[in-house]
């Protein structure tokens, strides 16, 4: 049996701000061969990341999370050493603790707990642990999926362990995302002297006009399972200091978060008929790198998200909302491939200074975790 707390410490441990895995997965590979799972890691260009599986049966039940973390900012803002696992006040303090090493660490003490009692499941289980999850996600869980898929690996059911929950464990199971665009524009000009605007041309005026169309549109009012799509300008840049200089270049950022009223190609299609409207009688260039990242899924109610909640409520005594708020994760990948639903601890201290965990929760989180497992496999 595996001590969950003292695996979520050896995980901060690792530095493992993306790409870099910093040794994390191999205390996952040891862990886990331990147990009987059979491992393999798939390196895509600078990024490791590993598959693990126990059994051959189906169904084949898939835990899936990260071990890269974000960089952690400022160091000596922090209340503890950010990659010493300390534990005080009843939380482990440490970058990753909540996003999402103390969810990965529960998971597998909840797997060794289980067999440790002599516990079978009716099938197999597998890990899906990137290391690309917090940066570009092109060489982790995508082609992690596309290269087990090609050797013949099917997934029944995923669960990701994001840190699901605001405010309590157990408040929240995310069955959803909104899917995300992101915008690049940049209007070229020509400079020149303010008095004399004829002789120059003016990319802000464009850029202003542009912004305004963008940011002014009505998405949508949101439907029953997302809430409204929005669009957020970023940074406006200009990169002028002086008050008598018409710029050459402006440049805007911006992104979309938009549910399943709209694709991604549909919002493209209307962001380029808005550039070519302002690009008519503008004697300029407008360049544009349009990016969707994720598109918007739903993982409809059904028995797998009600064994979840059943057994949120048997440990904490909550029902546990069914949402699709929040950002991207990997779950956009793993939606294409089986049904995928997020639970794991609470985001309050994610990607912030002095993230931490209640001790607690991680362990409750476990309980959780043994509880579904056993409603998952038991059941069928």
């Amino acid at each position: 049996m595996l001590d969950v707390i003292n695996l979520t410490r050896d995980l901060i441990r690792c530095p493992s701000v993306t790409p870099v895995d910093a040794g994390a997965l191999g205390i996952l590979q040891d862990a886990l061969e331990g147990m009987g799972f059979v491992c393999t890691r798939y390196p895509f260009a600078d990024v490791d990341n590993l598959y693990a599986r126990l059994g051959t049966d189906a169904p084949n039940f898939c835990y899936a999370g990260h071990v890269d973390v974000v960089p952690v900012g400022d160091a000596t803002q922090w209340r503890h050493n950010p990659f010493g696992g300390e534990v005080e006040d009843g939380y482990i303090w440490g970058r990753g603790t909540a996003d999402m090493k103390g969810g990965i660490a529960a998971f597998v003490a909840a797997v060794s707990d289980l067999l440790a009692g002599g516990w079978t499941p009716k099938g197999s289980i597998s890990f899906l642990i990137t290391g690309d999850e917090e940066g570009p996600a092109l060489n982790g869980t995508k082609k992690v999926l596309e290269a087990i898929t090609e050797r013949g690996e099917v997934i029944d059911h995923c669960l990701v362990g994001e840190p699901t929950n605001p405010n309590t464990l157990g408040e929240m199971i995310k069955i959803g995302r909104r899917g995300s665009l992101n915008g690049v524009i940049k209007v070229i000009g020509t400079q020149g002297h303010v008095a004399y605007p004829d002789l120059a041309g003016n990319p802000v005026s464009s850029m202003l006009k542009l912004l305004t169309a963008l940011a002014s549109k009505k998405l949508d009012d949101g439907n029953d399972s997302f809430q409204p799509s929005n669009l957020e300008i970023t940074s406006i840049d200009v990169g002028n200091p002086a008050h008598n200089v018409i710029a050459e270049t402006a440049t805007a950022k911006f992104n979309i978060r938009f549910n399943t009223q709209h694709s991604g190609d549909d919002l493209l299609a209307w962001i380029n008929d808005e550039i070519e409207t302002v690009r008519q009688g503008f004697d300029g260039k407008i360049e544009a790198d349009l990016t969707v990242s994720g598109h918007p899924f739903l993982t409809k109610p059904c028995g797998f998200s009600d064994k979840l909640s059943a057994a949120i409520t048997d440990i904490t005594g909550r029902t546990p909302a069914l949402s699709t708020s929040g950002g991207t994760s990997d779950a956009r990948f793993i939606t294409h491939y089986a049904p995928v639903v997020e639970f794991g601890l609470i985001g309050k201290t994610i990607h912030q200074v002095n993230e931490c965990a209640n001790v607690e929760d991680i362990k409750n989180l476990l309980q959780i975790y043994k509880a579904f497992l056993v409603r998952y496999f038991d059941n069928l």
